[in-house]
């Protein structure tokens, strides 16, 4: 038992195979510097009538010709997700067991609704993955086709806003043993690149496994949501993102019974195109 939570079994989200946490980075104080207050030329605006919508689709249960096991854990991260960013103020939309068709239908038709008065979009992915793929119950689907839904030319009423894809899901089928360490104004514009303003959060690098806890929920997921509980009305999301790999590289170890798979690590791998600085509203 840890925190009135029993404590399960370490696992991976690949297509196949099986695969503990302490509290970490608590803040006494902040501090602050003698410079100008931060400039909103550089930020993204936030004031709209609604910060936006978080669709998450969680995967669990998969059908027998995937070879694909139940992803025990996953309905911990979809929690956990809906409370973090319910509280940050987003609509939420949970889906759970979507097939690859169901994935892209969901989204295109997320994509075609009218976002003008939302400042922003955050989608959380949990399922099985490999590289540049996510898995719906029935099979595989490239990420870049769901990606690609949001882009500028295809979702005008998001050009110029943060849209936020967090990932969880494996990226290959490489394990990281770890290594011994030593202790002023916008520029007036008309076009801007359609594949501007995206964040992608996986939680491994590429070619790696992903580890998710059966019991208590994913490395990735459980971090991310703490480290937006306690930072995301203060931080920049790069700087919450840096604080998650933080977390997840050094207080996590893999625990788990299949030969070669214990004491693995894992580093999550943030790809932003933002063009601004991202603060959630207080």
């Amino acid at each position: 038992m840890s925190d009135g939570k029993p404590r399960g079994e370490d696992t991976v989200d690949a297509r196949k195979g099986n695969a503990q946490e302490t509290s970490f980075l608590t803040d006494a104080g902040v501090d602050q510097t003698d410079a100008k207050p931060r400039s909103d030329a550089f930020q993204y605006n936030m004031n709209y009538g609604s910060l936006g919508q978080c669709v998450i689709i969680n995967n669990k249960n998969f059908h027998r010709q995937t070879a694909m096991g139940v992803r025990n854990g996953t309905d911990e991260d979809a929690k956990n997700a809906m409370a973090t960013f319910s509280k940050l103020g987003f609509k939420v939309t949970t889906r759970n067991d979507q097939t690859a068709s169901d994935m892209k239908a969901l989204l295109t038709k997320v994509s075609r609704e009218d976002h003008s008065k939302s400042a922003m979009f955050v989608c959380v992915l949990l399922s099985h993955g490999d590289d540049g793929m996510i898995f719906g119950t029935d099979g595989a689907i490239a990420l870049n086709t769901l990606f690609e839904l949001f882009r500028g030319d295809r979702c005008p009423s998001l050009v110029g806003k943060p849209k936020l894809f967090f990932i969880q899901a494996c990226r290959g089928t490489d394990l990281d043993p770890g290594v011994e360490a030593d202790g002023g104004g916008d520029m007036e514009t008309n076009r801007i690149p359609v594949e501007a303003d995206f964040l992608y959060a996986y939680s491994a690098a590429p070619g790696y496994y992903s580890w998710r806890n059966v019991a208590q929920g994913s490395w990735f997921i459980s971090s991310l949501c703490e480290m937006l509980s306690k930072h995301g009305k203060q931080l920049e999301i790069i700087q919450i993102m840096t604080r998650v790999n933080h977390k997840v590289a050094l207080d996590f170890e893999s625990s788990c019974n299949m030969p070669g798979f214990g004491g693995k690590k894992q580093i999550p791998c943030i790809v932003s195109m933002l063009t601004k600085e991202l603060y959630f509203p207080k």
